[in-house]
Protein backbone atom coordinates (compact mmCIF):
# COMPACT_ATOMS: atom_id res chain seq x y z
CA UNK A 1 0.00 0.00 0.00
CA UNK A 2 1.31 3.48 -0.92
CA UNK A 3 1.12 6.03 1.85
CA UNK A 4 0.90 9.71 0.82
CA UNK A 5 2.47 12.09 3.32
CA UNK A 6 0.19 14.94 4.42
CA UNK A 7 2.07 17.64 6.33
CA UNK A 8 0.84 19.17 9.56
CA UNK A 9 -2.02 21.49 8.71
CA UNK A 10 -3.73 18.88 6.60
CA UNK A 11 -2.71 19.99 3.05
CA UNK A 12 -1.67 17.37 0.57
CA UNK A 13 1.94 17.96 -0.56
CA UNK A 14 0.95 17.25 -4.15
CA UNK A 15 -1.36 20.27 -4.19
CA UNK A 16 0.97 22.62 -2.33
CA UNK A 17 3.93 22.12 -4.67
CA UNK A 18 3.96 24.87 -7.36
CA UNK A 19 5.41 22.37 -9.81
CA UNK A 20 2.13 20.45 -9.66
CA UNK A 21 0.04 23.56 -10.30
CA UNK A 22 -0.95 23.60 -14.00
CA UNK A 23 -0.96 27.42 -14.13
CA UNK A 24 2.51 27.57 -12.59
CA UNK A 25 3.79 24.92 -15.01
CA UNK A 26 2.36 26.82 -18.00
CA UNK A 27 4.00 30.05 -16.88
CA UNK A 28 7.31 28.30 -16.41
CA UNK A 29 7.08 26.74 -19.86
CA UNK A 30 6.43 30.13 -21.47
CA UNK A 31 9.42 31.58 -19.61
CA UNK A 32 11.55 28.88 -21.22
CA UNK A 33 10.00 29.20 -24.67
CA UNK A 34 10.37 32.98 -25.10
CA UNK A 35 14.19 33.19 -24.91
CA UNK A 36 14.45 30.10 -27.11
CA UNK A 37 12.22 31.77 -29.71
CA UNK A 38 14.13 35.06 -29.81
CA UNK A 39 17.43 33.18 -29.94
CA UNK A 40 16.11 31.14 -32.88
CA UNK A 41 15.09 34.36 -34.65
CA UNK A 42 18.53 35.84 -34.07
CA UNK A 43 20.39 32.78 -35.33
CA UNK A 44 18.15 32.20 -38.32
CA UNK A 45 17.45 35.76 -39.50
CA UNK A 46 19.93 37.95 -37.53
CA UNK A 47 17.18 40.10 -35.99
CA UNK A 48 18.04 40.64 -32.36
CA UNK A 49 15.07 40.85 -29.97
CA UNK A 50 16.98 39.33 -27.05
CA UNK A 51 17.12 42.61 -25.13
CA UNK A 52 13.62 43.81 -25.91
CA UNK A 53 11.33 44.23 -22.91
CA UNK A 54 9.77 40.87 -22.05
CA UNK A 55 6.29 42.22 -21.29
CA UNK A 56 6.13 43.99 -24.64
CA UNK A 57 7.29 40.92 -26.55
CA UNK A 58 4.73 38.77 -24.78
CA UNK A 59 1.90 41.10 -25.77
CA UNK A 60 2.95 41.20 -29.40
CA UNK A 61 3.51 37.46 -29.61
CA UNK A 62 0.17 36.76 -27.97
CA UNK A 63 -1.51 38.69 -30.76
CA UNK A 64 0.57 36.85 -33.36
CA UNK A 65 -0.28 33.45 -31.83
CA UNK A 66 -3.98 34.20 -32.14
CA UNK A 67 -3.53 35.42 -35.72
CA UNK A 68 -1.58 32.33 -36.80
CA UNK A 69 -3.44 29.73 -34.73
CA UNK A 70 -0.41 28.79 -32.66
CA UNK A 71 -1.18 27.44 -29.19
CA UNK A 72 2.37 27.82 -27.88
CA UNK A 73 5.51 29.82 -28.52
CA UNK A 74 7.19 26.55 -29.47
CA UNK A 75 4.77 26.29 -32.39
CA UNK A 76 5.72 29.83 -33.40
CA UNK A 77 9.41 28.84 -33.19
CA UNK A 78 8.80 25.77 -35.35
CA UNK A 79 7.30 27.93 -38.07
CA UNK A 80 10.11 30.50 -37.76
CA UNK A 81 12.67 27.76 -38.34
CA UNK A 82 10.90 25.75 -41.02
CA UNK A 83 8.61 28.13 -42.96
CA UNK A 84 10.55 30.81 -44.83
CA UNK A 85 7.37 32.76 -45.62
CA UNK A 86 6.34 33.00 -41.97
CA UNK A 87 8.98 35.25 -40.43
CA UNK A 88 8.46 38.36 -42.61
CA UNK A 89 4.82 38.36 -41.51
CA UNK A 90 5.71 37.72 -37.86
CA UNK A 91 8.16 40.64 -38.01
CA UNK A 92 5.24 43.05 -38.40
CA UNK A 93 3.98 41.88 -35.01
CA UNK A 94 7.40 42.08 -33.36
CA UNK A 95 8.07 45.63 -34.50
CA UNK A 96 5.68 48.39 -33.49
CA UNK A 97 4.35 50.24 -36.53
CA UNK A 98 2.29 52.87 -34.75
CA UNK A 99 3.08 56.41 -35.79
CA UNK A 100 1.56 59.58 -37.16
CA UNK A 101 2.77 62.81 -38.68
CA UNK A 102 3.77 65.51 -36.19
CA UNK A 103 2.95 63.17 -33.33
CA UNK A 104 3.14 65.11 -30.04
CA UNK A 105 2.98 68.56 -31.69
CA UNK A 106 4.69 70.20 -28.69
CA UNK A 107 7.84 68.25 -29.58
CA UNK A 108 7.91 69.69 -33.09
CA UNK A 109 7.05 73.15 -31.79
CA UNK A 110 10.04 72.95 -29.44
CA UNK A 111 12.21 71.92 -32.38
CA UNK A 112 11.05 74.99 -34.31
CA UNK A 113 11.60 77.42 -31.46
CA UNK A 114 14.61 76.03 -29.60
CA UNK A 115 16.57 73.82 -31.98
CA UNK A 116 16.09 75.22 -35.49
CA UNK A 117 17.70 78.62 -34.65
CA UNK A 118 20.88 76.77 -33.70
CA UNK A 119 20.70 74.41 -36.68
CA UNK A 120 20.73 77.49 -38.94
CA UNK A 121 24.35 78.08 -37.94
CA UNK A 122 25.52 74.94 -39.79
CA UNK A 123 26.30 75.04 -43.53
CA UNK A 124 24.85 71.54 -43.97
CA UNK A 125 22.74 69.28 -41.77
CA UNK A 126 22.49 65.57 -41.10
CA UNK A 127 19.43 64.22 -39.28
CA UNK A 128 18.82 60.65 -38.14
CA UNK A 129 15.31 59.31 -37.49
CA UNK A 130 15.99 56.03 -35.69
CA UNK A 131 13.10 53.57 -35.72
CA UNK A 132 11.28 55.44 -38.47
CA UNK A 133 8.51 52.83 -38.89
CA UNK A 134 6.43 53.70 -41.96
CA UNK A 135 7.99 57.13 -42.36
CA UNK A 136 5.59 59.58 -40.74
CA UNK A 137 8.22 61.20 -38.52
CA UNK A 138 10.79 61.44 -41.30
CA UNK A 139 8.31 63.29 -43.52
CA UNK A 140 7.27 65.47 -40.58
CA UNK A 141 10.87 66.58 -40.06
CA UNK A 142 11.35 67.11 -43.79
CA UNK A 143 8.28 69.36 -43.88
CA UNK A 144 9.35 71.26 -40.77
CA UNK A 145 12.83 71.82 -42.16
CA UNK A 146 11.41 72.97 -45.50
CA UNK A 147 9.16 75.44 -43.70
CA UNK A 148 12.19 76.74 -41.83
CA UNK A 149 14.27 77.03 -45.00
CA UNK A 150 16.74 74.31 -44.01
CA UNK A 151 15.72 71.29 -46.09
CA UNK A 152 17.84 72.14 -49.19
CA UNK A 153 21.01 71.66 -47.10
CA UNK A 154 19.76 68.63 -45.12
CA UNK A 155 19.99 64.87 -45.50
CA UNK A 156 17.63 62.84 -43.31
CA UNK A 157 18.62 59.24 -42.60
CA UNK A 158 15.49 57.26 -41.69
CA UNK A 159 16.19 53.76 -40.37
CA UNK A 160 14.22 50.75 -39.17
CA UNK A 161 14.67 47.00 -38.91
CA UNK A 162 11.46 46.15 -40.75
CA UNK A 163 11.94 46.05 -44.55
CA UNK A 164 8.20 46.17 -45.24
CA UNK A 165 7.84 49.30 -43.10
CA UNK A 166 10.75 50.90 -44.94
CA UNK A 167 9.12 50.08 -48.27
CA UNK A 168 5.92 51.80 -47.17
CA UNK A 169 7.91 54.75 -45.85
CA UNK A 170 9.76 55.21 -49.11
CA UNK A 171 6.47 55.24 -51.02
CA UNK A 172 5.21 58.17 -48.94
CA UNK A 173 1.57 57.15 -49.34
CA UNK A 174 -0.90 57.25 -46.46
CA UNK A 175 -4.62 56.56 -46.07
CA UNK A 176 -6.68 59.68 -46.69
CA UNK A 177 -8.65 59.17 -43.48
CA UNK A 178 -5.47 59.81 -41.48
CA UNK A 179 -4.83 63.21 -43.03
CA UNK A 180 -7.22 65.16 -40.79
CA UNK A 181 -5.26 64.05 -37.72
CA UNK A 182 -1.95 64.78 -39.43
CA UNK A 183 -3.20 68.24 -40.39
CA UNK A 184 -4.27 69.13 -36.86
CA UNK A 185 -0.93 67.97 -35.44
CA UNK A 186 0.90 70.01 -38.07
CA UNK A 187 -1.11 73.12 -37.22
CA UNK A 188 -0.43 72.71 -33.49
CA UNK A 189 3.29 72.35 -34.16
CA UNK A 190 3.41 76.03 -35.14
CA UNK A 191 3.35 75.48 -38.88
CA UNK A 192 3.17 78.66 -40.99
CA UNK A 193 1.16 77.00 -43.80
CA UNK A 194 -1.24 74.15 -44.49
CA UNK A 195 -0.15 70.52 -44.65
CA UNK A 196 -2.09 70.27 -47.92
CA UNK A 197 0.83 72.03 -49.60
CA UNK A 198 2.86 68.84 -49.27
CA UNK A 199 0.62 66.08 -50.61
CA UNK A 200 -1.77 65.21 -53.43
CA UNK A 201 -5.02 63.45 -52.60
CA UNK A 202 -6.17 60.70 -54.96
CA UNK A 203 -9.14 58.48 -54.14
CA UNK A 204 -8.47 57.03 -50.68
CA UNK A 205 -4.78 57.95 -50.52
CA UNK A 206 -2.55 60.94 -49.92
CA UNK A 207 0.76 60.92 -51.80
CA UNK A 208 3.43 63.14 -50.30
CA UNK A 209 5.62 65.37 -52.43
CA UNK A 210 8.50 63.48 -54.03
CA UNK A 211 10.79 66.44 -53.46
CA UNK A 212 10.58 65.67 -49.73
CA UNK A 213 11.84 62.14 -50.39
CA UNK A 214 14.79 63.57 -52.32
CA UNK A 215 16.24 64.57 -48.95
CA UNK A 216 15.47 61.29 -47.11
CA UNK A 217 17.58 58.13 -47.24
CA UNK A 218 15.68 55.10 -45.98
CA UNK A 219 17.89 52.31 -44.69
CA UNK A 220 17.90 49.14 -42.60
CA UNK A 221 19.55 49.61 -39.21
CA UNK A 222 19.27 47.81 -35.86
CA UNK A 223 19.90 49.66 -32.60
CA UNK A 224 20.62 46.26 -31.05
CA UNK A 225 23.44 45.19 -33.36
CA UNK A 226 24.54 47.92 -35.78
CA UNK A 227 27.04 50.74 -35.40
CA UNK A 228 26.92 54.53 -35.39
CA UNK A 229 26.00 57.14 -37.96
CA UNK A 230 28.72 59.78 -37.77
CA UNK A 231 28.34 63.53 -37.25
CA UNK A 232 24.59 63.91 -36.89
CA UNK A 233 23.25 67.32 -35.94
CA UNK A 234 19.90 65.98 -34.77
CA UNK A 235 18.81 62.46 -33.82
CA UNK A 236 15.12 61.78 -33.26
CA UNK A 237 14.29 58.39 -31.77
CA UNK A 238 10.84 58.54 -30.26
CA UNK A 239 8.76 55.80 -28.66
CA UNK A 240 11.36 53.15 -29.42
CA UNK A 241 13.42 52.96 -26.23
CA UNK A 242 10.35 52.04 -24.15
CA UNK A 243 10.38 48.61 -25.83
CA UNK A 244 14.00 47.90 -24.80
CA UNK A 245 15.53 46.55 -21.63
CA UNK A 246 17.73 48.96 -19.67
CA UNK A 247 20.90 47.44 -21.17
CA UNK A 248 19.65 47.88 -24.72
CA UNK A 249 18.50 51.43 -23.94
CA UNK A 250 22.02 52.21 -22.77
CA UNK A 251 23.49 50.68 -25.91
CA UNK A 252 21.21 52.80 -28.11
CA UNK A 253 21.95 55.98 -26.17
CA UNK A 254 25.68 55.29 -26.45
CA UNK A 255 25.21 55.01 -30.24
CA UNK A 256 23.36 58.31 -30.30
CA UNK A 257 25.93 60.11 -28.16
CA UNK A 258 28.75 58.84 -30.35
CA UNK A 259 26.85 59.64 -33.57
CA UNK A 260 26.09 63.24 -32.62
CA UNK A 261 28.37 66.05 -33.65
CA UNK A 262 29.67 68.48 -31.07
CA UNK A 263 26.62 69.87 -29.24
CA UNK A 264 24.23 67.92 -31.44
CA UNK A 265 20.59 67.43 -30.42
CA UNK A 266 18.69 64.32 -29.32
CA UNK A 267 14.93 63.91 -29.12
CA UNK A 268 13.19 60.93 -27.49
CA UNK A 269 9.59 59.94 -26.77
CA UNK A 270 7.26 61.57 -24.27
CA UNK A 271 7.28 58.45 -22.07
CA UNK A 272 11.05 58.04 -22.24
CA UNK A 273 13.80 59.65 -20.18
CA UNK A 274 17.57 59.89 -19.91
CA UNK A 275 17.33 60.30 -16.14
CA UNK A 276 18.36 56.78 -15.16
CA UNK A 277 20.65 56.10 -18.08
CA UNK A 278 24.41 55.69 -17.76
CA UNK A 279 24.65 58.45 -20.37
CA UNK A 280 22.47 61.07 -18.70
CA UNK A 281 25.41 63.22 -17.65
CA UNK A 282 26.56 63.52 -21.26
CA UNK A 283 23.53 65.63 -22.21
CA UNK A 284 22.07 68.99 -21.23
CA UNK A 285 18.30 69.43 -21.13
CA UNK A 286 16.92 71.70 -23.86
CA UNK A 287 13.19 71.15 -23.26
CA UNK A 288 12.39 68.79 -20.41
CA UNK A 289 8.71 68.09 -21.07
CA UNK A 290 9.35 67.60 -24.79
CA UNK A 291 12.35 65.31 -24.10
CA UNK A 292 14.85 67.33 -26.10
CA UNK A 293 18.53 67.22 -25.12
CA UNK A 294 21.87 68.55 -26.33
CA UNK A 295 25.18 66.74 -26.22
CA UNK A 296 27.55 68.35 -23.75
CA UNK A 297 30.87 69.79 -24.77
CA UNK A 298 33.68 67.56 -23.51
CA UNK A 299 35.86 69.15 -20.91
Amino acid sequence: MTVRHVPAGGRDASTSNPANDPASTAASTADIELPLLVEAIFRKYHYDFRDYATASLRRRLSTAMTRFGCGTLSQVQDRVLHDASFFPVLLDYLTVQVSEMFRDPAYFRALRLQVVPLLRTYPSLRVWVAGCSTGEEAYSLAILLREEGLLPRTIIYATDINPQALKQAEAGIYAIDRIAGFTENHRRSGAPASLSNYYTAAYDRAVFDKTLRDHIVFSDHSLATDSVFAEMHLISCRNVLIYFTRDLQDRALALFEESLCRQGFLGIGSKESLRFSRHAERFDVVAASERLYRKKVEA
